[in-house]
C-alpha cells in the first residue's frame, strides 16, 4: 500500500512572513493585487488590515472578470493577469501567524531591486518544526515490528504488541524471519496462532518499500538505525519504544503502548524529520568484483551496487542516519585523506580519520570525538576529525545542500576504511572516492511529547548533559559589602 506522510501546520495554514527578529520593516506601497496583512505585534490594527485586504481581494476578483478585463488598458490588464489570486480561505486566515522555532520561510527580496534567482534549488524554505504532524491519506494496514535480536527480555513485550496489533487493531504485522524462527518464541503454544499470522521478510532479499505504513521498534537506538537501513528511499513513520541500553532515539515507554499506538494510528502525533546522508562510493573494479557483488555478506547485507565494465568502476549508494566514518583501519600509520566541498579542495585530514555526520549523529560518535551536539531539525552536515595531528583542526558545520567528497591523498602511506552507521565496513584504495550529500529521504521519527522536549530530555537522561549538584543559596547575607550601592 502506498502511504504518504505530510507535515501540516497546527492552524492549517501556510505563512510566508519574515522572522520576528529581523527588525521593523519600512513602509512600502503594495504592488497591484498584493495583500499586506497587519499584525498586533506591529502596533497596527489587525481588524483594519483584514478589512483593507478583503477590499483589495474583492477589487482583484472584480477586475479579473472577462467584461472588466476587456475595458482595461493593456498595462492594467497585464498587471491583473500577473497578480497572484488567493482563495477566500486564505484571505480569512492570512493575517494570523504561527509560532516558529527557526522563523518562517525567509523573504527572498532584498531592498527595492535585489532578489534571489527564482528556482527550486536556490531557495531554502524553513518550516515551523513544531507544526509537523502525521497525516494519513488512508488508514494504515501494514505495520513493521523491529525487535532487538538475541534479547530474551523483549519476548514478552514483542508478543503483547503483536497480539494487540493483530487481534484488536486488525493490522498486518511484518516481522524479520529470524525473529519469528526464534526457538523461545516457537515454544509458546499460546502465541502460536498469532505467530502463524505474522508476515516475514529477510534483509537483502525482500523489498519492503511501498508496502509498509508504520514502523514500530522495540529495543535501543540500534533498532532505529537498522529500520532506517531497510528503506533506502521513502521511510514510513517510525515509533520507537525504549527497551534497550541507551535509548537516546527511543522516547516512548512500553507501559503505555496501547494508548500511544492508538494515537499514532488515528493520526494524533508529532514527528521530527531526521535527515539522512546519501553516500556514493566509487571504486576501481577488480577481477573478482563481479562475482562478489551479488553474494550475501557475513552480516547479512547486500550493497546496492552498479558495475560499469567500460569504466572499470563499481558504484555503491547507501543512505545513513548517523554518520559515515573514514578511518585508518588496522594500519599503524596516520590516515591522510583529502576533503572537497562542491568540487574544491578544502583541507587534508591527517590523524585517525574523519566523521561526517547528520545532526542526529551529532550525539553519537561525533560527540565522543569532540563535536557539538546539534538538534535534528537543523539542516546541516557535520565534519569532525578523529584525533587529528593538528591542534587547530576543530569540528566544522557546513550547509546541508553542499556536496562533500573524500579521497585518499596521493602521498598517503596506507589505505583507509569506511563504514556506514557502523556497518558495511570496506576498504578504500587510491582513486576510490566517497561522495556525501544530504538525502531527500529523511526518517520521520514520531515524538512522545514534542521535538524540543524529547531531545533535551534525552540529553539529560541518557548523556547527563549539564547535570550537576546545584549551588546552595545563602540563608542570610553575611557580607555587608554585597548590599552597598
Amino acid at each position: 500500500m502506498d502511504t504518504k506522510v505530510k507535515a501540516t501546520a497546527l492552524n492549517g495554514e501556510e505563512t510566508s512572513s519574515t522572522p520576528s527578529n529581523s527588525g521593523p520593516e519600512p513602509a512600502r506601497r503594495p504592488c497591484p493585487g498584493e495583500e499586506i496583512w497587519d499584525h498586533p505585534r506591529c502596533g497596527r490594527s489587525s481588524k483594519k488590515g483584514e478589512e483593507r485586504a478583503e477590499q483589495a481581494a474583492q477589487k482583484l476578483d472584480s477586475d479579473s472578470s472577462p467584461k472588466k478585463r476587456d475595458q482595461m488598458s493593456p498595462k492594467r490588464r497585464e498587471q491583473v493577469e500577473k497578480s497572484p489570486r488567493k482563495s477566500k480561505t486564505h484571505r480569512k486566515v492570512g493575517h494570523r501567524h504561527a509560532h516558529f522555532l527557526h522563523g518562517p520561510s525567509p523573504d527572498t527580496h532584498f531592498g527595492p531591486k535585489a532578489s534571489i534567482l527564482q528556482n527550486s534549488t536556490s531557495i531554502m524554505h524553513i518550516q515551523d518544526p513544531t507544526s509537523q504532524r502525521v497525516t494519513w491519506d488512508k488508514p494504515p494496514t501494514n505495520v513493521l515490528v523491529i525487535k532487538k535480536v538475541k534479547d530474551e527480555a523483549l519476548l514478552e513485550p514483542f508478543k503483547e504488541l503483536c497480539t494487540f496489533l493483530v487481534e484488536e487493531k486488525h493490522l498486518v504485522v511484518f516481522v524479520e524471519k529470524k525473529v519469528v524462527d526464534d526457538a523461545a518464541l516457537a515454544k509458546d503454544a499460546a502465541f502460536e496462532p498469532i505467530r502463524q499470522q505474522l508476515s516475514t521478510f529477510r534483509e537483502g532479499y525482500d523489498e519492503l518499500s511501498g508496502c509498509i505504513d508504520l514502523i514500530i521498534c522495540l529495543g535501543g537506538d540500534g533498532t532505529l538505525l537498522y529500520a532506517s537501513s531497510l528503506f533506502q528511499t521513502s521511510v514510513p513513520p517510525v515509533m520507537a519504544f525504549h527497551l534497550g541500553s541507551l535509548g537516546f532515539l527511543t522516547p516512548f515507554k512500553f507501559e503505555s503502548y496501547r494508548t500511544e499506538v492508538t494515537n499514532v494510528i488515528e493520526g494524533d502525533a508529532r514527528i521530527i524529520l531526521r535527515s539522512r546522508l546519501k553516500v556514493k562510493v566509487v571504486k576501481d573494479l577488480k577481477a573478482d568484483e563481479v562475482e562478489r557483488q551479488y553474494q550475501v555478506e557475513d552480516n547479512g547485507l547486500v550493497p546496492q551496487s552498479h558495475i560499469d565494465n567500460e569504466a572499470r568502476k563499481t558504484f555503491m549508494q547507501v543512505h545513513v542516519l548517523n554518520e559515515v566514518v573514514v578511518d585508518r583501519g588496522p594500519s599503524s600509520y596516520l590516515s591522510n585523506v583529502d576533503l572537497y566541498l562542491d568540487g574544491r579542495l578544502i583541507t587534508s585530514v591527517q590523524g585517525d580519520g574523519v566523521i561526517v555526520s547528520t545532526p542526529t549523529g551529532s550525539t553519537a560518535y561525533a560527540a565522543a570525538a569532540g563535536a557539538s551536539m546539534m538538534h535534528p531539525n537543523v539542516p546541516a552536515i557535520m565534519i569532525t576529525p578523529i584525533c587529528p595531528h593538528s591542534l587547530s583542526f576543530r569540528p566544522i558545520v557546513v550547509p546541508a545542500g553542499m556536496e562533500l567528497k573524500i579521497m585518499l591523498s596521493p602521498d598517503t602511506r596506507n589505505a583507509a576504511w569506511v563504514s556506514f552507521d557502523g556497518r558495511r565496513r570496506q576498504e578504500i584504495q587510491h582513486n576510490d572516492s566517497i561522495t556525501i550529500t544530504t538525502s531527500c529521504y529523511p526518517v520521520p521519527s514520531i515524538c512522545c511529547h514534542d521535538l524540543v522536549y524529547d531531545w533535551f530530555e534525552s540529553l539529560a537522561e541518557c548523556l547527563h548533559w549539564n547535570v550537576r549538584k546545584k549551588q546552595s543559596r545563602f540563608e542570610e547575607i553575611t557580607d555587608s559589602s554585597d548590599t552597598e550601592c
